[in-house]
């Protein structure tokens, strides 16, 4: 009885931390070569961040429509060009949520609305210029009541201690209407519940019509713990947080490495061989 194989169809990248060095780059032009022999094998490449839309654009900007994106941390999910989903809390919650940032004003928050990022003007300019780092898109408020946008999720920049110390003051304030999760760089976002990079990439299976296991997901931090969980065969970055490497089944090398992009070469090579990924994989299998 010949062996049953196990075919790849996406393959899903988290960016800060895995796809991109800490240099915040990549190899364009062997990627672009990558790129290329995915779409002619039918696999679909999805970017999943917790950056900002526009801003994922713009590492991909010499690209056509056939990438696809879980940005936000889920909330904005397009696919080849077409949106599919954005996810966002009522304007009665954002109100909720801005009296908390009034009183956070110790923290830099960025609110991360489906046209635009928002940061008040009292913000650092050394805070200003990280910020660029992560957001193509930014509009400079003096108050929170001037955002007339639908509210994503909120990005929270920790300047001292880590990020998981202000967890449980968060989520107690919140109430439930965001929930923190720490997403590297000394960033918290809070997040719709339920609306993590797993939802998204769903609504783009659902949409190409992809079973979970013939996804192939990398990640490298707690917001990417469900997004590893849930594909058929999700690698943790050695360079990545606790929660994502127990989310894992498998184990990749640095994010300075390129070790995406050659996992990217095993993939294209076992899919032109035929080969059974259970087999192709075993070597990165966590132990």
């Amino acid at each position: 009885m010949e062996k049953v194989r196990m075919p790849i169809k996406l393959i899903a990248v988290d960016m800060d931390g895995t796809f991109l060095s800490d240099e915040k780059t990549y190899d364009r032009e062997r990627f672009k070569r990558q790129y290329k022999q995915l779409k002619e094998l039918g696999i679909h490449f999805v970017i999943a961040s917790g950056n900002q839309l526009y801003r994922l654009h713009a590492y991909f900007d010499d690209y056509d429509y056939g990438l696809s994106y879980v940005a936000e941390n889920g909330a904005f999910v397009t696919a080849e060009g077409a949106e599919l989903n954005v996810s966002h809390i009522s304007r009665e919650e954002s109100q909720c949520v801005f009296e908390l940032l009034n009183d956070c004003r110790n923290l830099c928050a960025i609110v991360c609305g489906r046209n635009s990022a928002y940061i008040l003007d009292s913000t650092s300019e050394e805070d200003l210029q990280l910020v660029h780092k992560y957001y193509g898109r930014i509009k400079i408020i003096t108050s929170y009541d001037e955002i007339d946008d639908d509210v994503l999720k909120v990005a929270m920049y920790i300047r001292e201690g880590s990020p998981d110390d202000f967890n449980g003051m968060l989520a107690e304030r919140l109430n439930g209407i965001l929930k923190p999760v720490t997403s590297g760089h000394q960033f918290l976002d809070l997040i719709i519940p339920g609306i993590h990079k797993a939802h998204g990439l769903k609504i783009i299976q659902d949409h190409l019509g992809i079973e979970d296991h013939k996804v192939v997901a990398f990640g490298d931090n707690n917001n990417d713990a469900e997004m590893l969980e849930h594909a058929g065969f999700g690698f943790a970055m050695s360079n990545g947080a606790q929660g994502a490497k127990e989310a894992a089944s498998f184990m990749a090398g640095h994010n300075n490495d390129s070790s995406v992009l050659d996992i990217l070469d095993v993939i294209i090579e076992g899919i032109k061989q035929k080969q059974d990924f259970e087999e192709v994989f075993a070597p990165y299998k966590k132990e």
